[in-house]
């Protein structure tokens, strides 16, 4: 038998310590951004550097730290824009505007010049009013305001009953005879509007009631006293005297 040498073969060089024989990948953009972040909030961007050796180191331990370097990068980036922001320093905005366009809101005020009726309520009072040109209503009467002239007004008499309770009807509704509204009938021009003050509270005024003040041209809005005393004010400024009147009960009449 011949033998036929083999060639020599030569010996394979080691792997250099800490590389892996499998071939690497660049590190990705993602990768990179958060490198960037994380060098940038120790205050030494050295982004290039770090890339190559992590991108040359392979195996286990290159990994681990790969990976702690991106932790620390998530959350010092966290701790740098998500803190709690400042309070300002001061509150000063600097000397005021001499400017013309400047809005003067106490110029919006249309009433600001506008002196309220003599006739206005200035005191709702258990047993009566004061009004503003120093009328005072007392004994339990009410008030009628018609036409910029007040009136001493008790509606329950006009059934012949002393009885200031008798005015709400077996139904819980306000109701009083026609008697009772004969300055209505005189005055002219008619008001647009009637507002009744019933007391405390409210009630329901009785169909009959309110189809005769209808009859006569007028709307009726219904409140408690004091809110329909304020309202008269309101209503008697802007529109006038002529426009508005107010049948007031005083605020201790309480119903039944």
């Amino acid at each position: 038998m011949s033998c036929v040498p083999k060639a020599p073969t030569s010996p394979q060089s080691p792997a250099p310590l800490g590389l892996s024989t499998s071939t690497m990948k660049a590190p990705s953009i993602q990768l990179l951004r958060a490198l960037r972040a994380a060098d940038c909030a120790q205050g030494s961007c050295t982004l290039p550097r770090r890339a190559l050796s992590l991108s040359q180191s392979a195996g286990r331990p290159g990994r681990r730290a790969l990976s702690q370097t991106i932790h620390k990068a998530h959350f010092s980036s966290s701790a740098t824009f998500c803190g709690t922001p400042t309070a300002a320093k001061s509150t000063d905005r600097g000397p005021p505007s001499k400017e013309d366009t400047q809005t003067d809101f106490g110029s919006l005020d249309v009433l600001g010049n506008t002196p309220p009726p003599t006739t206005s309520i200035d005191a709702c009072l258990t047993d009566g009013f004061h009004l503003d040109n120093g009328l005072k209503v007392g004994g339990g009467s009410g008030c009628f305001l018609v036409a910029g002239e007040a009136f001493s007004w008790r509606p329950w008499e006009a059934a012949g009953s002393s009885n200031r309770r008798q005015m709400i009807n077996a139904k819980g509704q306000w109701a009083v005879e026609r008697e009772a509204w004969g300055i209505l009938d005189l005055v002219w021009p008619k008001p647009d509007m009637l507002i009744l003050g019933l007391g405390a509270s409210t009630y329901p005024i009785s169909p009959e009631t309110r189809k005769y003040i209808n009859s006569l041209g007028i709307k009726v809005d219904i409140q408690d006293t004091r809110n329909a005393a304020a309202q008269f004010n309101l209503l008697a400024t802007e529109r006038g005297v002529g426009s508005i009147a107010a049948a007031l009960i005083p605020i201790g009449f309480k119903g039944h």
